[in-house]
């Protein structure tokens, strides 16, 4: 097979590799789909790190048709595919172009773009044919090269990105673009899991870090360690050092199990709930709402998760007050919210600002898809997070003074 320059590996920093966490990214959207589907990997050598999570991510009824890459061969691939055993070779053709290869729901670029900013629209051009209805492509360019492939990419991204990862720990660094450019319908949303994140670090199997928290943890460090240089028998340098862990554990990012019930709806954040009650909002339309809505303190976890499976198809912010989120006036609060589609209707998940609380970090752009408890963003130090479902289409679960757990807790059923 003969490929873009675009995709070519070397560059003219020297070779960019693509190591375990970076490929994992690269397949997530191929992983993270629970229905029988189709992938299709172009540029994929026996040694790959992206074929082997490519392979390891399929499912009974799948199918992964992979295309050599420039300098391997398909004979190759074809002995290392056989060697995996029969249920992987049941399930994984080898083709000697890309001709000969069919339309498939995720399409992913095996190796990162590293040419021009010409070639990576060619080559982005040429793959986006093979995706079917509402099918996503993924691709990675080195996080450090602004121009050229990286560039042409960031600007895709814009345009058609429903997903962007940064993974760090890979050398290079890499970016991850997962780019739709036909829409999905709502209801694919139902059989997805939780999208994997590389941003975050992982301190145990169950418990990360965000990667605002690794930023965050890093800025205190780095004014500890000026401090310490501009006045060396000070102690005033213990002051941020000391805040480092605190501030690393705000963003604290749990795994949490969700419900598997198609009816359960579960919190977007940690806290305890404030209200449960039924009002009109003339920003979603002329009818009425249940609206759950959950205090989170300092000590809480802030990632917010999706309370349901579903569609982006609104996202906007509001200006306000930072008022107490625990009072009544936090209802004008500057808040951001994200409209879901659903086959139950709109939902609306609302993320507001409190008293310390004044950043919002939303990460789900319109026409992405979340699956249900996934992670969409967080709010930086004390906030509260509302979740809007269509009355008559849920029963609440819980009531004032309850603790939840985001994207555990079922705070409602539908109906």
């Amino acid at each position: 097979m003969t490929q873009s320059p675009a995709v070519r590996t070397p560059g003219p920093s020297g070779p960019v590799r693509l190591g375990e966490r970076a490929a994992r990214t690269l397949v997530s959207e191929l992983a993270r789909r629970n229905d029988p589907k189709a992938g299709l990997l172009v540029g994929a050598t026996p040694e790959s790190a992206v074929l082997a999570a490519a392979i390891e991510a399929l499912l009974p009824g799948d199918r992964l048709t992979v295309v050599a890459a420039e300098g391997s061969s398909a004979a190759a691939l074809r002995e290392h595919v056989t060697a995996q055993g029969s249920w992987v070779a049941d399930r994984v053709r080898v083709v000697d172009t890309l001709a000969e290869a069919d339309a498939a729901e995720v399409v992913i670029a095996g190796e990162p773009f590293t040419g021009t900013a010409d070639e990576a629209r060619v080559a982005v051009d040429g793959l986006s044919k093979y995706l079917t209805d509402g099918a996503v492509l993924s691709v990675a360019a080195p996080v450090f090269r602004t121009e050229g492939a990286g560039a042409e990419l960031d600007r895709q991204g814009v345009l058609h990105g429903v997903r962007t990862d940064v993974v760090l720990r890979n050398s290079p660094p890499v970016r991850v673009h997962h780019l739709r450019f036909t829409p999905a319908g709502a209801a694919l949303a139902a059989n997805l899991s939780p999208a994997y994140r590389p941003s975050s670090v992982p301190l145990t199997r169950g418990m990360h870090i965000d990667s605002n928290g690794v930023a965050a943890a890093g800025i205190t460090l780095g004014l500890a360690a000026l401090a310490k240089a501009a006045r060396p028998k000070s102690k005033l340098w213990l002051l941020p050092a000391l805040a480092a862990g605190p501030v690393a554990a705000f963003f604290r990012d749990p795994e949490r199990d969700v419900p598997e019930d198609p009816s359960a709806v579960v919190a977007a954040a940690d806290g305890q709930v404030l209200s449960v009650q039924r009002l009109h909002d003339e920003r979603f339309g002329d009818g009425e709402w249940l609206r759950i809505a959950v205090f989170l303190s300092v000590l809480d976890v802030h990632v917010n998760r999706a309370p349901v499976a579903g569609k982006v198809v609104d996202y906007f912010v509001a200006d306000g007050g930072f008022v107490n989120a625990m009072k009544p006036d936090a209802e004008h609060n500057v808040a951001a919210y994200t409209v879901l589609e659903t086959a139950h209707g709109p939902v609306v998940v609302a993320q507001r600002t409190g008293l310390i609380a004044r950043r919002i970090v939303q990460r789900a752009p319109v026409g992405a898809l979340l699956a249900r408890g996934e992670r969409f963003g967080l709010i930086r130090f004390g906030s509260r997070t509302d979740v809007y479902l269509p009355v008559g289409a849920a029963e609440p679960q819980v009531g004032p003074g309850d603790k939840v757990v985001g994207g555990s807790t079922v705070i409602a059923r539908w109906v």
